[in-house]
């Protein structure tokens, strides 16, 4: 038998002595950049070393260097944050960044043109305010996400309870993070044995790996798109226990079918008491059976599918060592819209504030940066950020909801009651000009992209239909476009793969219909298909709904033939 050849990251880690590698000596020297080998050790850290796309060509053409910088990313479990930490994020992002932060679909914010010699001052910064970046980014368990709404009802609170306890067991145990970053007296160069990783092993996880925790009637977070999908199940009041579903992740490679997202499958119940049991069992199963030698193959996903459900189930019972369960049967996901004024159940209020492409700036179109700071140094309350990119500000007593809202207007920040469904349900990732990845714009595209939606969606009557848009510059998947109504994934500068069929609640998988729309004919496409959807669309049914049960292919050869002697790309997949 041959011997088994390990991707080059695995040797990365094998070697990094608890993920010290060259780390210190590098950030150290001259060089606006890393290698490879810290490269990949950094992500650990919570980093990506990237470069500024829109200047690198003309840079190379005068032989000059690339404009090098870093993204820093913050582990914030359930998106929580106080007031006196979001307040000095803005500082921090003023003095090392770009001047402004940026909520993920992960419920955390990220941080953009970081040099080098700034990167430890940021991290040591950010750790100062009780937050760490460590398991940021890395082939760990990323940032532990749940449904942001601050509710003050038991079941709303054990989500909270249990997703900071899933994330407190799965922080890593190295020091490497404190000698590099934090302390001047650690060592950066060796690992100690109290180092041990337990849960992760020398070389962690084959990939990054992602936990979500909601409840079948707040699907917000899309759980089934993570590794494990936590899913409380109650009778009443009680709390059952959790269904464990295994192997969602969305990310792929376009034109390589042995890459592809998939929906998690529902693969044990576990009691109360044994949530953190079923956690390790289900973190231990990829550690040992992922793919360690093409890192495009190597999440928990592949290794459900490609091994059958059965299989998981007995591996899954195996490492968890006790009564197996079988899931328990759920009937329907749903998806509550947290946006605009709701009441906590204390008495107070908490307002849900969209947030475009979640970049909190001030821009051409609203001052959303300046709104949020005055609000939140004002009245001091608590904040959520949501897994749709947009924050939440909690614990609002019912005589300031006018003073807020007259800030947030005198700002230009359009409210929930305001703002079009076409806008609310919109999501994009960064993109260009920050992400190594992206193969066209999402970012700084989705304002327009928005308003082309609102014109169509208003024309055909269907304005006030939700419909998940979701648009991301690369096939990795970072704003979910394959699930929801419709799915706009980068193809090559200024084209797009298109998706439709999946469903509101995050629960179905979209369907490929074309391969490279250009930008400008976008509406070209969605415009017949609407009118359609709009015309034929059954009582309660949305868009993916309506696809699905047409047919994605169908609307597809209509359009081509609608198109395809005049424009070469409309040619249905």
């Amino acid at each position: 038998m041959s011997e088994v050849k390990l991707s080059k990251v695995e040797t990365i880690k094998e070697e990094s002595q608890a993920l010290r590698g060259n780390v210190a000596a590098e950030m150290a020297d001259e060089n606006p950049y890393v290698s490879d080998a810290s490269y990949e050790l950094l992500k650990f850290h919570g980093s990506y070393q990237g470069y500024n796309r829109d200047t690198a060509t003309e840079r190379k053409k005068a032989g000059l260097e690339k404009e090098w910088e870093f993204m820093l990313r913050m582990k914030c479990p359930a998106g929580k944050l106080t007031a006196k930490q979001y307040l000095a994020l803005e500082v921090i992002a003023k003095n090392y960044a770009n001047d402004t932060l940026r909520i993920t679909t992960r419920q955390t914010f990220q941080f953009h043109c970081i040099i080098k010699e700034n990167l430890k001052k940021h991290i040591k910064a950010i750790n100062e305010l009780m937050i760490t970046t460590l398991g940021g980014c890395g082939d760990v368990v990323r940032n532990v996400m749940c449904t942001a709404a601050p509710y003050k009802d038991a079941k709303h609170q054990k989500l909270m309870e249990d997703t900071f306890k899933v994330n407190d067991y799965t922080m890593p145990k190295t020091k490497a993070f404190d000698a590099l970053w934090i302390n001047d007296d650690g060592d950066v160069t060796q690992a100690s044995k109290d180092e041990e990783e337990d849960l992760y092993g020398k070389t962690y996880l084959p990939r990054k790996f992602k936990i979500g925790l909601a409840t079948p009637e707040d699907n917000s977070i899309d759980v089934l798109t993570h590794d494990l999908g936590i899913v409380l199940i109650y009778e009443g009041d009680e709390l059952l226990g959790y269904n464990l579903y295994l192997g969602g992740g969305l990310g792929m490679t376009h034109n390589k079918a042995a890459t592809y997202p998939r929906i998690a499958s529902p693969i044990a119940f576990v009691e109360p008491e044994n949530l953190l049991k079923g956690v390790k069992a289900v973190v231990e199963l990829q550690r040992d059976h992922g793919d360690r030698t093409n890192r495009k193959h190597a999440r928990l996903k592949y290794v459900v599918e490609e091994n059958g459900i059965d299989w998981t189930k007995e591996t899954f019972a195996n490492y968890y060592d006790g009564t197996y369960h079988e899931a328990k049967p759920v009937e329907k996901f749903e998806v509550a819209d947290h946006m605009g004024w709701h009441q906590q159940g204390d008495g107070k209020w908490f307002l849900g504030i969209v947030v475009d492409s979640g970049r909190i700036e001030d821009n051409e179109n609203y001052t959303i940066k300046t709104a949020l700071h005055d609000i939140i140094a004002k009245y001091e309350m608590d904040i959520r950020l949501t897994a749709d990119q947009n924050i939440i500000l909690c614990d609002i007593d019912e005589a300031d909801k006018g003073d807020i809202e007259a800030t947030l207007k005198q700002h230009g920040v359009v409210l929930r009651e305001d703002m079009s469904d076409a806008h609310r349900f919109f999501l994009a990732c960064v993109a260009m000009p920050t992400c190594g990845k992206a193969l066209a714009e999402a970012e700084r595209v989705a304002v327009p992209m928005i308003k082309q939606f609102e014109a169509l969606m208003e024309k055909h009557g269907v304005e006030k239909d939700k419909i998940a848009i979701r648009v991301t510059g690369c096939p990795n998947g970072c704003a979910r476009p394959f699930v929801g109504d419709i799915g706009i994934v980068g193809r090559t500068p200024d084209h797009y793969a298109l998706y439709i069929g999946g469903d509101f609640e995050g629960t179905r998988l979209n369907t490929k219909i074309f391969d490279r729309v250009p930008y400008d004919h976008l509406k070209d496409v969605f415009d017949p298909m609407f009118a359609r959807y709009a015309s034929q669309k059954q009582e309660q049914e949305g868009f993916g709904d309506f696809a699905k049960r047409i047919g994605p292919e169908v609307l597809a050869k209509e359009v081509e033939a609608l198109l395809g002697d005049e424009h070469k790309w409309a040619k249905a997949v």
